[in-house]
């Protein structure tokens, strides 16, 4: 009769796969516990900017200045704007005038929304969120238009016959929206307005109508970038080809004042919240241009890196944020000292804006 053989090696094996087996198993729920630990929620105020050579919205936490999230837009991501609650974000996919899409990104989710198709009009660029509205400029079309995130619609667009219909501006009732022309060398004022035909012949008078008037303004050439000052009076914007700021009176629909910045590859512009000091990048020079808005005299010039584009300021008007595309990073400026005090890593930064939800 045959003994069986007790092989102790092979109970040590046994009973060390079974114990890892079992710790395996236990530990399953605890991966999945600090996966969902780790993904951090959008705060309360965030901080966008779009990555052109990643195709990715980052989430920027404003005061850590770390990115707690990265979501997948669209090819050729330009501008990005936030709706109003803070809890949708909006991208324009460029593609030089030639594509024809809006990236949409729940912001609370952090995860992207079906896109939209803006077709007809060509070429999304500039981007503003105004009375419960996306408006954007559509390049390629020399238009502008809007959607409505109530309906689900698309529901007004207008032309403008200029070049690069590229920036854009709207005030918060809707009624006025201003843009600048690249290549015409112009800025449109857009305005609601409510028109009283002439009296008929025959003694009947036909009722009144709304419609909307343009008039054009030239600039310096290349004008882009562009900013009204925050008591609505002036409209500044800075030519990339020699460098000049052209001032509007917005009142008299008609060039004040131009300044001899120097400004070669002027990209952005923008006002401090107080409307003392206005900012310029230059994407040429990687400078950031400070202005004071009174005496329209230079107050320094700060290096940035490569590439200086897209240009955020805090609300309280303690820090701007520079898009620099060439460098790979959204620099971080102290408006007291009017020094760069870090950077966050945003490969081809350039688009920023603010979401804040109530």
């Amino acid at each position: 009769m045959n003994k069986a053989v007790h092989n102790p090696i092979s109970k040590i094996v046994k009973l060390n796969i079974t114990k890892l087996l079992t710790v395996s198993f236990l530990c399953i729920p605890l991966v999945f516990a600090a996966n969902r630990c780790a993904a951090q929620s959008t705060p309360i105020r965030s901080l966008l900017a779009l990555s052109k050579g990643d195709h990715i919205l980052a989430i920027i936490d404003p005061v850590s200045l770390k990115v707690i999230a990265r979501v997948p837009v669209g090819s050729d991501p330009h501008e990005v704007v936030a709706s109003a609650d803070g809890k949708t974000a909006y991208v324009s996919i460029y593609g030089g005038g030639s594509l024809h899409e809006l990236s949409v990104i729940d912001l609370v989710a952090q995860k992207p929304l079906p896109s939209l198709d803006t077709r007809p009009l060509m070429g999304p660029h500039g981007l503003t969120f105004a009375n419960g509205k996306v408006w954007f400029t559509a390049e390629g079309s020399k238009a502008v238009g809007t959607y409505d995130p109530a309906t689900a619609k698309f529901d007004w667009a207008m032309g403008t016959g200029q070049n690069r219909t590229h920036m854009i501006y709207v005030t918060p009732n809707g009624k006025k929206v201003y843009t600048t022309n690249v290549s015409s060398a112009t800025v449109s004022i857009l305005e609601d307005s409510l028109l009283k035909p002439a009296a008929h012949p025959a003694g009947f008078t036909p009722p009144a109508h709304r419609d909307w008037v343009q008039t054009i303004i030239p600039v310096a050439k290349g004008s882009e970038g562009f900013d009204v000052s925050p008591d609505g009076r002036e409209l500044w914007t800075a030519g990339a080809d020699d460098g000049i700021i052209s001032i509007i009176d917005i009142a008299a629909k008609k060039l004040i004042g131009k300044i001899d910045a120097k400004a070669v590859g002027a990209n952005r512009l923008q006002f401090t919240p107080d409307g003392k000091r206005v900012l310029i990048t230059s994407l040429r020079t990687g400078d950031l241009f400070i202005y004071d808005a009174a005496s329209h005299q230079e107050l320094k010039r700060v290096n940035t890196g490569h590439g200086a584009a897209g240009i955020l300021v805090d609300a309280d008007g303690s820090r701007a944020f520079i898009g620099c595309t060439g460098d790979n990073y959204v620099a971080v400026i102290d408006l007291k000292t009017l020094t760069v005090t870090g950077h966050i890593d945003i490969r081809g930064a350039d688009g920023l804006a603010w979401a804040v939800r109530p």
